[in-house]
């Protein structure tokens, strides 16, 4: 009987403790789906039939009248955001009370490669940021021009011995993904990695491994969202980490733990180290007079690893995400392409056909076509916040308390026809200035986001992929192949940035 008794009351604990939050939205009048015990609304996510972002963008049509939607990620409660107005709120206007991405469950216990302008929260991305911002000043960007020409070269001359070879047909996300892995080695390390050639480069292994999400990797994180507490020593990244750590480590080492003059990003990382503490102003203390208290951090190896690991995964996936699918939907548009490559070969010819930083900058319509691209399948699919305070929404007059995630699905809002007519079509000149209203759309396309939490690296990763684009389509066209899906599989694994389940193959045509 006393057995018995126990079982049933662990029964009732558990079950109270995976249901405690699910009356949060139905107390604030907020419609959403009703929650599972333990689940929540994301048991689709969970069984990895649905990527996050394509469970965001369910919510979001589900409840198209709407300006947020309430939703559950196990038992925290998340506001899916409908309405721009809202999302330029959270983004710039009331940021301050967002400033969180609220990534790391734990404030006190986060994996050391975590440790990123990425993921930090608070003023470790405070500081972090407003010491790294100098690497991606346009005088920086001209000067790594040179080597973003060198391996677009490099790029179409792979691309070249396999269109003369028995086959045309190449996996264009692996060939982009290739061309940003040596970009990333040669910027951001000052290495020849030699992606194209060397087929299991140790560096292009590393860019798979960390976005090939394992069934182990998935249940833990899984795991860690729905009993946080019981999970927080558990690690995510547990086959880069040490790889990552010690490649960094032995960089460092070859340059005696100085600045080697290659201006690349370990040598920016090694200069922080160099000047010591950073200080800056407190995020999150306040004086009792109400200015900021002063906040300081010392750049260590750990740290640097970290920055380094971003640096890496971030340009490696979003790039070659966004140039390959942009290739895909060309392959599908002829005749879009060939106003592409017909503006590629004006301005080549009024710059001795050499793919200058200059150059680059003059093919809008390439521009314009690479928007599109990520306008129809965004390499995140969706920005994620958390409130920092209890804040009160002036649209909706609804209040909500520290630490309730703040998900903005941009898939959605990148296809809503409410702002993009027709958005099923792929036509890059909505994105004519004389069409495309920036104040309007602001805050309804953000490919690499908005406000102080933008992305550091957007113009970089524009340079590099205008460049990649026009390195391939200045010499082939691009054509589906007989085994390419039109419309390509999301792979439901897939968390914070968007992949395709089983590449694009396109056949890579000689002009």
């Amino acid at each position: 009987m006393i057995a018995l008794t126990l079982v049933v009351v662990i029964l009732v604990v558990f079950y109270y403790y995976n249901t405690r939050t699910f009356k949060y939205w139905h107390e604030r009048g907020i419609k959403h789906d009703k929650p599972i015990p333990m689940f929540g609304n994301n048991l689709q996510n969970y069984l990895m039939q649905k990527s996050v972002t394509q469970v965001a963008v369910d919510m979001y049509w589900k409840y198209s009248s709407e300006k947020v939607v309430g939703f559950f990620r196990s038992t925290r409660p998340e506001l899916v955001i409908r309405d721009p107005e809202i999302a330029k709120r959270i983004l710039t206007i009331d940021f301050p009370f967002f400033y969180p991405r609220g990534l790391n469950p734990h404030k006190t216990v986060i994996e050391p490669l975590l440790r990123n302008l990425f993921f930090a929260d608070g003023d470790l991305w405070r500081l972090l940021r407003q010491r790294m911002t100098p690497a991606f000043t346009t005088a920086k960007l001209k000067a790594m021009f040179p080597l973003i020409s060198s391996r677009a070269e490099r790029l179409r001359a792979t691309i070249t011995a396999a269109a003369e070879g028995n086959s045309r047909v190449l996996d264009a996300r692996d060939i982009m993904a290739r061309y940003t892995t040596d970009l990333i080695g040669s910027i951001g390390f000052g290495l020849d990695t030699d992606s194209f050639s060397t087929e299991n480069s140790a560096f292009r292994k590393l860019g798979y491994d960390i976005f090939n999400v394992t069934v182990p990797e998935f249940i833990i994180g899984v795991l860690k969202e729905i009993f946080p507490e019981a999970t927080k020593h558990l690690h995510y990244m547990f086959k880069t980490e040490k790889e990552l750590i010690n490649l960094v480590n032995e960089i460092q080492r070859q340059r005696n733990y100085e600045p080697s003059g290659r201006n690349d990003f370990i040598d920016l990382l090694l200069e922080l180290k160099k000047k010591g503490t950073i200080v800056g102003e407190s995020i999150e203390r306040t004086k009792p007079d109400g200015t900021s208290e002063q906040a300081s951090l010392e750049m260590d190896a750990e740290l640097i690893a970290a920055q380094v690991f971003v640096f890496f995964a971030a340009g490696f996936e979003t790039s070659s995400s966004a140039t390959s699918f942009t290739l895909h939907q060309l392959a599908f548009h002829p005749e879009v392409q060939k106003k592409v490559q017909n503006e590629i070969d004006q301005v080549l010819t009024q710059h001795n056909n050499e793919l200058s930083y200059d150059a680059v900058k003059e093919m809008k319509y390439l521009e314009w076509t690479f928007y599109e691209g990520m306008r129809l399948f965004p390499s995140l699919g969706f920005l994620i916040r958390e409130s920092a305070k209890k804040y009160t929404i002036p649209e909706i007059n609804v209040t909500i308390d520290e630490g309730i995630g703040i998900i903005i699905p941009l898939q959605a809002l990148h296809n809503d026809p409410q702002y993009f007519e027709k958005p099923e079509q792929f036509r890059p000149e909505r994105f004519h200035p004389d069409e495309f209203d920036c104040k309007d759309k602001k805050f309804v396309y953000l490919p690499f986001g908005e406000g102080p939490r933008a992305c550091i690296g957007a113009r970089l990763g524009l340079m590099q992929s205008i460049a990649g684009l026009a390195a391939i389509l200045s010499r082939f066209t691009v054509e589906p192949a007989p085994t390419t899906l039109r419309f390509p599989m999301i792979e439901p694994k897939s968390s914070i940035v968007q992949s395709i389940r089983g590449g694009l193959p396109l056949i890579f045509r000689k002009r």
